[in-house]
């Protein structure tokens, strides 16, 4: 679906989104009036939306963009996970708490390892410093994350 909005409205909606996806953005204020189910599945298309984006990236070559998609899909996934379980998730520290907990509940370290890969890739996005062979080992830590991340939502 394409929505077609005026540019003063485009403006103050990337303005409101600060440096985040507008689209994530709008996401965030309309999961606030749907059901916690409702916004489990937001999250998980979100999710989809932005591994999509990410494994397109990557095959392009486009490092930098694509390590900021990767967090979104991982940021995404811990929406959904963190919801399902009656959790806050509207800010990084969250997250990080988020993954301390799944760590709590299922002992799994490589889900902390996975998570602090994560977040080099979308501090990669500002700075630029990962090698090609770097981003690749991030990159694949980051594909077993989601992996684990989408088995405990299911679960």
């Amino acid at each position: 679906m394409a929505l077609v909005i005026s540019p003063a409205v485009a403006e103050a909606l990337r303005k409101a989104a600060g440096d985040r996806d507008v689209e994530e953005f709008l996401a965030e204020l309309t999961a606030e009036r749907l059901d916690p189910s409702e916004r489990v599945e937001l999250y998980l298309r979100l999710h989809e939306k932005f591994f999509r984006e990410a494994e397109e990236l990557y095959e392009r070559g486009d490092l930098v963009q694509a390590g900021e998609k990767y967090w979104g899909a991982v940021a995404a996934l811990l929406n959904a996970a963190a919801e399902k379980r009656g959790w806050p998730h509207y800010s990084h520290r969250d997250y990080a708490v988020a993954i301390e907990r799944l760590y709590d509940e299922t002992g799994d370290r490589e889900l902390v390892i996975g998570f602090s890969l994560a977040e080099r890739l979308h501090a990669n996005f500002y700075h630029n410093f990962l090698s090609p062979q770097g981003f690749r080992l991030h990159r694949e830590a980051v594909l077993t994350l989601i992996q684990k991340i989408k088995k405990l939502i299911a679960d």
